[in-house]
């Protein structure tokens, strides 16, 4: 996962100061060095990270924490904001022409992932911006590229337009652009050609294509693997066509996260979206406040609800709330909810995003089998309709022509039925903490064991 490294690093420093009474300029000072360790190995431009040292030092040696009564606190507040904007401080939104269509160009390297982007942000523009977007295929060298965004629009139910590798990206811009004016498609996304490294011609070209009609955005695809290189690239486009945005590909993977810490600060351009995934829906706007408080371990619920509100049914949600009330809920509704979580993504990543998650001990470094759930799902679909809604009649006989019917032991069902009791006895204790029947602090049953199953 991005940041992983980094993450580690500044959450162990920060705990150091965190309850601190007095924090004295000896303490910021060995901060600073600890952070500064952590930013290098994180592959950050060396001038950002001093430069990013330097602020939050000033700051943190200020009357605004040496008077303050929780002044560790107020150092971590200090080293997250600084964060947020070195990361580009707000949400840079989409740049829509009240005047459709909303031209975007997609440029960058061959190898970013260009080609799978502009499939994903068709599908997000579609979906989250209730927009109508035409991909535009203007890679003429390379022939696999047109069929791949042809693929893409096929199974994403998007329209492509393409004329094929005997005509220039120019002439197929502009045709696209007039063909999107009288089908009343209100966004054009145009994949351009990329090379194995940035030339003289790539660039003309790109300008050429940028002269039939100012684009509303140029979005430059990295690669958020290639680190430093990333930033190089970034820069070197910027100059030469002037991009308006970042998109980085692959943050889901092993980064240390140097590209995203350094890009804006290099070339003053947002980070738009980011890549988390493989799948067509694994493109997410870029929050640098949501980023800096997962990167402190502080969680990420805004990110978490929106997923879950993506995912999950309304009217299921509210049928749910209901049966947790009247102790109802069965394994039907089990399955159905472990089915709704896959879909937000991988289940490690999800539990990341709750706050205080990594200070929960041997959890932090979980790596859930998703093979696991699979045998959660199989053991449920053994039961029969009268089993999955009254569990408690399972006896011994049972048990043993389930595990036989899911390949799986009896203790693997023993396991199951007793995590479904935990469960269901967490919901109880969180739907009368809402209710407000008392305010004790919530233990949550059988969570280490449910994830060692």
């Amino acid at each position: 996962m991005a940041f992983e490294g980094l993450s580690e690093r500044l959450q162990s420093t920060i705990q150091k100061i965190k309850g601190k009474g007095k924090v004295t300029e000896a303490d910021v000072k060995q901060m600073m060095r600890e952070v500064r360790l952590a930013l290098i190995e994180a592959d950050v431009n060396l001038k950002v990270v001093k430069d990013f040292v330097k602020r939050v030092s000033e700051r943190a040696v200020g009357a605004e924490v040496m008077k303050s009564l929780t002044p560790g606190q107020q150092v971590i507040k200090i080293v997250k904001d600084e964060l947020t904007e070195l990361m580009g401080g707000e949400h840079s939104q989409i740049k829509f022409n009240p005047k459709p269509p909303t031209v975007i160009m997609m440029v960058g390297l061959q190898g970013a992932g260009k080609t799978t982007t502009s499939g994903k942000l068709a599908n997000l523009l579609r979906k989250k911006y209730n927009r109508k977007p035409l991909l535009v295929a203007a890679d003429v060298y390379r022939p696999a590229a047109i069929k791949q965004l042809e693929t893409l629009g096929k199974q994403l139910a998007i329209p492509v337009f393409s004329l094929g590798t005997d005509v220039s990206p120019v002439k197929i811009a502009e045709e696209a652009i007039e063909h999107a004016k009288k089908e009343h498609y209100d966004v054009v996304i145009i994949d351009t050609a990329g090379r194995l490294h940035i030339d003289e011609e790539l660039m003309d070209e790109l300008k050429n294509i940028r002269a039939i009609k100012e684009p509303d955005e140029v979005f430059l695809v990295v690669d958020a693997m290639t680190g430093q290189d990333a930033v190089n690239v970034a820069q070197s486009f910027n100059e030469a066509i002037g991009i308006t945005g970042v998109i980085l590909t692959k943050l889901d993977g092993d980064t240390r996260g140097g590209a995203a810490l350094s890009i804006r600060a290099v070339t003053e351009k947002p980070i738009k979206f980011v890549g988390m995934g493989e799948k067509m829906d694994a493109l997410e706007p870029f929050h640098p406040e949501r980023m800096a408080s997962r990167i402190l371990g502080m969680g990420d619920v805004l990110s978490l609800i929106e997923k879950a509100q993506a995912t999950v049914d309304a009217e299921k949600a509210k049928e749910l709330e209901e049966k947790f009330k009247t102790q109802n809920f069965t394994f039907d509704d089990f399955v159905d909810q472990l089915k709704a979580v896959r879909k937000m993504g991988p289940l490690e990543d999800i539990l990341k995003m709750l706050p205080g998650f990594n200070k929960i001990k041997g959890l932090n470094n979980i790596q859930i089998d998703e093979k696991q759930i699979d045998r959660l799902e199989a053991i449920v679909y053994s039961m029969t309709p009268e089993e999955r809604a009254h569990p408690e009649i399972i006896n011994a006989s049972r048990k043993k022509r389930i595990a036989k019917g899911s390949g799986t032991s009896i203790q693997d069902v023993n396991r199951l039925l007793k995590q479904f009791e935990d469960m269901k006895k967490m919901m109880k204790q969180m739907m009368s903490m809402t209710q407000g029947k008392g305010k004790k602090k919530m233990k949550i049953p059988g969570l280490d064991s449910f994830f060692k199953f």
